[in-house]
């Protein structure tokens, strides 16, 4: 019987190497790699998203239903894949979004990701729950950074926060709007899901604010419910703008209604997202709602888009409805899992080069070449389709 047990942990060993071993030659490939190496709580809490799962499932099958209209013969020799986001000059239209308490995917957590993007010329979001602090993620070397921002009840930890990231370098604040409370995610109640003891939220570290308790269902949720203002509203944007002089992404919009607001109340910019679909489920793929979107800003300021995107061919869908640009969440920290640092790098210059072929596939040698005649979608009227 020993000896049984013995041989199938050497043959758990040998197939854990030879998937080590296997060529990653997509971003999907690096979610199962992370399902095995990290502990059940810590990857269902990456992957999961509220109740039924199916705005998670969405986020991606919506991407399926825009197919391109390649134009050819065009000398795509050479393609430049640069851009500008709020005056700062990135490598492409390719960023990272925040994610909360990376060092439990891979204990350089959001160092490893801060030089993986500072590395691939993009910007980095910073999560207001990282498991590395602003100051730590600043030492890592130089990059442009972004600050995610969740607004606490007590109004002098939000403003210490926002200067402690202006002082750090930080060039933007992503104030998350869509959550006055964390979405139910039923995998997170099961695990009782809380932070590893010898981690904590550095960021609130020297607050009493940086434990997470374990409870009888989410501790995450628990301590959402503790902290989080509920009163966030509009006025609170401008609120943002009296404390600090960094532009100001909205961060969680889903409606022109909302996108219209958010001008009116001067933001510097808006992220489409539905928060990787952990919040409200039954809300529509970040790329289904973007086009709206952008209606809705009437280009007077620059609209992202997070949620779904796992291909170059992601992108340029989001670039063709009018995104400046994307930020991807989940394939940052799968791969992180996976391969830390060196992962987070291999990511970026996937997606880069996918999208880089996928430019010259459909014929478009710059940003501003791709354009909503690139595209058909399956919501397009049938007067639409006849007149492209």
């Amino acid at each position: 019987m020993f000896l049984q047990k013995t041989n199938r942990k050497k043959h758990l060993h040998r197939n854990e190497v030879q998937f080590d071993k296997m060529e990653i030659t997509n971003v999907m490939e690096y979610e199962e790699i992370a399902r095995q190496k990290l502990p059940k709580m810590v990857f269902d809490y990456y992957a999961s998203g509220a109740e039924d799962q199916w705005t998670l499932k969405e986020n991606r099958n919506a991407f399926s239903r825009i197919l391109f209209r390649p134009r050819i013969l065009i000398d795509v020799s050479k393609i430049d894949m640069t851009t500008s986001v709020l005056g700062f000059k990135i490598s492409m239209p390719i960023m990272i979004a925040p994610t909360a308490m990376q060092k439990m995917a891979h204990p350089e957590g959001e160092y490893a990701t801060a030089r993986a993007a500072s590395a691939a010329g993009t910007i980095m979001t910073l999560s207001s729950w990282a498991t590395s602090s602003v100051e730590e993620v600043a030492s890592t070397g130089p990059g442009i950074r972004f600050f995610q921002l969740y607004v606490y009840k007590d109004r002098n930890v939000v403003a210490q926060l926002v200067r402690r990231a202006e002082r750090a370098g930080f060039k933007a604040i992503a104030l998350t709007v869509d959550t006055p409370r964390l979405g139910r995610r039923e995998a997170d109640i099961k695990n009782r899901f809380t932070l590893p003891p010898f981690l904590t939220l550095k960021n609130f570290e020297g607050l009493d604010l940086g434990k997470m308790d374990k409870t009888n269902d989410s501790g995450l949720a628990s301590y959402v419910a503790g902290q989080i203002d509920r009163s966030l509203s509009w006025k609170d944007v401008k609120w943002l703008q009296t404390i600090t002089s960094l532009p100001i992404l909205v961060k969680g919009v889903i409606t022109a209604e909302d996108a219209r607001l958010a001008v009116q109340y001067g933001a510097a910019g808006i992220i489409v997202s539905n928060h990787g679909a952990r919040q409200l489920d039954y809300v529509p793929a970040t790329i289904m709602a973007l086009e709206e979107v952008v209606k809705g800003a009437q280009g007077r300021v620059p609209v992202f888009l997070d949620g779904g995107v796992r291909r170059g061919t992601d992108v340029f869908k989001a670039l063709a409805l009018g995104a400046s640009g994307i930020f991807i969440g989940r394939p940052v920290v799968y791969s992180l899992a996976a391969e830390g640092e060196a992962g987070v790098r291999k990511v970026l210059q996937m997606l880069r080069d996918e999208f880089e072929l996928t430019m010259a596939l459909s014929g478009c040698r710059s940003l501003k070449e791709i354009t909503r005649n690139h595209i058909v979608t399956d919501w397009d009227s049938p007067r639409t389709v006849a007149r492209l």
